[in-house]
């Protein structure tokens, strides 16, 4: 087992109550996130999502494998793939030495060669050991090729503090790579899309990262037996309000959706955004939202400098200052490495009492 000192395994990852809320819009809301079909439902986990999209694809494309650290023998450090080897083989299922440079490499030569390769990394920390592959090679090869050359390559990894991993375990770095130019970027939040985002990730001509946000995983909820269309191109809507657009992603959507129901009690009607895609980011949704409510609050899990959360702000004041009853506001991490011990871990992150807070100074309240 290739596992590196100190990284979190399936045995110890966490889940978060809060993140429970990211399931609570699901079903109602269909239409609203470009998602259809219906069937019987059952009862799985963000993780089990995960594991049963591997599947899927791996059973409708044989072109389709999977390579990361331990992602075979061990069923991956965060169990997601446990099983596929036993069930698609060793060909299929490789486990990989630890470099992350060398196997996402690896990755971009099979995606050049025709195969639709899935990469595991473990965590986002450890991705940039392998940032020249993915933003050198993965992300320019279609421009520097002038168009003849495609990367149809998937990179998963798990993303987000709140589980005591400490620093070099914990931090959220989707908001760099949304930066990069010839990536897709994108952030499941709910079941459905665990399990649905997957394939049509695989479809396309360019490379997609996928950021799991690993308080997820134990997430539990329900599924139609028969997997439904996911749009990677929009975001979702999942809670309609009046007075105030709340725009979140990955793990934090569950802490909006909690912020919200609070904020409900004090009568104040709030609209859940939830990203989905970092990149492109779909301005359309965003700023409808912000059209009908005229109050924007954007909570991300990075650090505020330079984050996601200060360029869907500059956006929204871009594009849609005159629809504006109060300024932006954001809700960030505390600007320093993200703590081991419990109490100070979540002292650093957004927690949903300071989204309520950002939420009233929008709306002009003060509890």
């Amino acid at each position: 087992m290739s596992t590196r000192a100190g990284t979190p395994t399936r045995r110890n990852a966490k889940g978060g109550k809060n993140a429970q809320n990211a399931q609570n819009a699901q079903s109602a809301k269909a239409s609203q996130d470009g998602r259809s079909g219906a069937a019987r439902p059952t009862t799985t986990t963000y993780r089990e999502a995960l594991r049963e999209a591997h599947r899927e694809a791996m059973r409708r494309d044989d072109r389709v494998f999977l390579m990361g650290e331990d992602v075979g023998r061990y069923g991956g450090a965060f169990a997601v793939s446990l099983g596929l080897l036993d069930e698609f083989g060793p060909d299929r299922v490789r486990d990989a030495p630890l470099s992350e440079a060398a196997f996402t490499g690896a990755g971009i030569g099979a995606a050049l060669r025709g195969l639709r390769p899935i990469v595991e990394i473990m965590t986002v920390n450890f991705s940039l050991l392998a940032l020249d592959q993915i933003l050198n090679n993965a992300a320019t090869l279609r421009h520097m090729s002038g168009g003849q050359l495609s990367v149809p390559l998937v990179i998963r990894m798990t993303t987000g503090a709140g589980r005591q991993l400490a620093a070099q375990h914990s931090h959220s770095l989707e908001g760099w790579y949304a930066h990069i130019p010839g990536l897709r970027v994108l952030t499941p939040a709910t079941l459905e899309d665990a399990r649905g985002m997957l394939w049509p990730a695989l479809q396309d001509p360019d490379p997609v990262l996928i950021f799991e946000h690993g308080s997820l995983y134990n997430v539990s909820g329900h599924l139609p037996d028969d997997p439904v269309a996911v749009d990677i191109d929009r975001a979702a809507i999942r809670r309609v309000g009046t007075d105030l657009t709340l725009v979140a992603f990955g793990g934090t959507v569950g802490k909006a959706l909690t912020a919200a129901e609070a904020l409900a009690e004090e009568g104040v009607s709030v609209e859940v955004v939830d990203l989905r895609v970092l990149r492109p980011l779909d301005d359309a949704t965003i700023l409808g939202s912000v059209a009908r409510t005229h109050r924007c609050v954007v909570v991300d899990e990075a650090w505020r400098t330079g984050s996601l959360a200060a360029e869907i702000s500059a956006r929204v004041s871009e594009q849609a200052f005159f629809e504006l009853d109060a300024p932006v506001e954001r809700v960030g991490a505390v600007e320093v490495p993200v703590p081991y011990a419990h109490h100070l871990e979540e002292a650093t992150l957004p927690q949903v009492a300071d989204i309520v807070d950002a939420a009233r100074r929008a709306v002009g309240t003060h509890g």
